[in-house]
């Protein structure tokens, strides 16, 4: 399986990091040595002082196809879960300003903590979800899917002209504003539309 994640999905996370708003999806894959499933604990790596959180919706794909059309694109997905998406800020600063590739800043091993999925039937309406991260206790980051600036069809439909999409692969679709630093000690929680799905703590 792999790991696609979108960048720049959201018009107040891109103003935060005072970023460029994309014309097309911004693409980025971690590998499968990133996934942290079942509850376990992130280890805060020693190469980053400013590791942030970025909480995202997740899809996870049922059945394998490429050059996806967007209005086909419902067929390779049936479940939708949480994820986040840890990134080494610092790293990834250092690499964008010598003009170079920042897989190492995301795509290190635990930088991708899945929690639970929910069947596409659980959501009405896919472009009204609404979802949100705590961490110890306090609200950090809130998002709602009609505010993707590229919704799961057409990041599905682009992505499928260069990776063929197969069945157990995940996409990240963005995060919302509100990111920022975690520390040893952290207890992170997400929720989709009230309902916890994730559970991570930093060590």
């Amino acid at each position: 399986m792999k790991i696609i994640a979108i960048g720049r999905n959201y018009a107040a996370h891109i103003e935060e990091l005072n970023n460029e708003r994309p014309s097309e999806p911004v693409v980025f894959m971690k590998p499968d040595t990133a996934l942290l499933k079942n509850g376990a604990p992130f280890y805060h790596p020693e190469f980053s002082e400013d590791i942030h959180h970025e909480v995202e919706l997740v899809l996870k794909i049922n059945r394998e196809g490429k050059y996806i059309k967007k209005e086909f694109a419902h067929k390779y997905y049936d479940e939708i879960g949480l994820g986040i998406d840890f990134t080494a800020r610092d790293l990834q600063q250092k690499c964008k300003q010598k003009g170079l590739p920042w897989e190492i800043a995301k795509a290190f091993n635990g930088s991708a903590p899945i929690g639970d999925f929910l069947p596409v039937s659980e959501f009405p309406d896919q472009a009204n979800i609404n979802f949100h991260l705590d961490i110890n206790g306090e609200t950090r980051q809130k998002g709602n899917t009609s505010l993707l600036l590229f919704d799961f069809g057409v990041i599905i439909e682009y992505v499928s002209q260069f990776f063929t999409l197969k069945t157990g692969d995940l996409i990240f679709t963005g995060t919302p504003a509100g990111v920022g630093r975690v520390a040893i000690g952290d207890h992170l929680e997400g929720y989709i539309e009230g309902k916890k799905m994730l559970d991570v703590e930093v060590k």
